[in-house]
This record gives C-alpha cells, structure tokens and sequence, in this order.
C-alpha cells in the first residue's frame, strides 16, 4: 500500500489535500481498510469553526465506531454529500470520491506540520 505522493497525512490517519486556503480532508486507505466496510458517515455542521486535534465528526463501520480529527485548524465549508447515500464510497475511493470535507485554513502553513506521504507510509508499517 503506498499513499499518494500530493496528500499530507495526520498521525490519526486522515488525509489533506491544501489548494490555496481550502483544503479537502478524508481517511487513508490504511484506515478505511482497518474499518471494514463503512456504513454511516456523520461530519459536524458545515461552518464550524474547529482547531487541529478536534473532532469533527464519526464514521461507522461493520466493526466499530471511528472518530474523525481535524487535521489543521479551520472552518468547516462543504461536507461530500454522497457519502450520505453511499457511505461505502470512503471504502472504493478514499483518496477521490470518498473525501469527507472541505474547509478553509486558518493558517496554511501548518499543513507543513503534517507527514508526507514517506514519513506516513514508515508510521503504519511500523
């Protein structure tokens, strides 16, 4: 499993993807693979503002409960609707159509914080 090479990485295993100040943020393949099969997706109100380490929402799965962390700080501006009518997509296409939210960056540069997709990779093959 190698993660895609553009992302960087939270040690709670959600993906970001930075363009400008907006970023859009899902869970690795690792993660979702570790979860099994997702059933239920359930993602704070769009427009929450949150810092880095909260959660913004839960994924169900066929084994457990899952909390999601935000990854930088931000506001909360668009959450993947699909995901409420195929919940599965995080499970085919977590790095594409699976992604959970958008939001807008507090401070870009944090996401220089974040692992890339090396440093990420080591981290779950350990």
């Amino acid at each position: 499993m190698s993660s895609p090479q553009n992302l960087k990485y939270s040690k709670d295993h959600e993906w970001l993807l930075l363009d400008g100040d907006t970023a859009t943020v899902g869970i690795t393949e690792f993660a979702q693979d570790e979860l099994g099969d997702v059933v239920y997706v359930e993602v704070e109100a769009v427009g929450k503002t949150l810092s880095a380490g909260d959660s913004f929402g839960s994924i169900d799965s066929v084994k457990t409960v899952s909390t999601l962390f935000l990854p930088v700080s931000g506001t909360i501006t668009e959450v993947n609707t699909a995901l409420e009518s195929d919940p599965a997509l995080i499970n085919t296409a977590p790095y594409g159509e699976g992604w959970i939210i958008k939001m807008k960056v507090d401070n870009p540069a944090d996401v220089d914080g974040l692992m890339d997709a090396a440093a990420y990779d080591e981290m779950i093959s350990a």
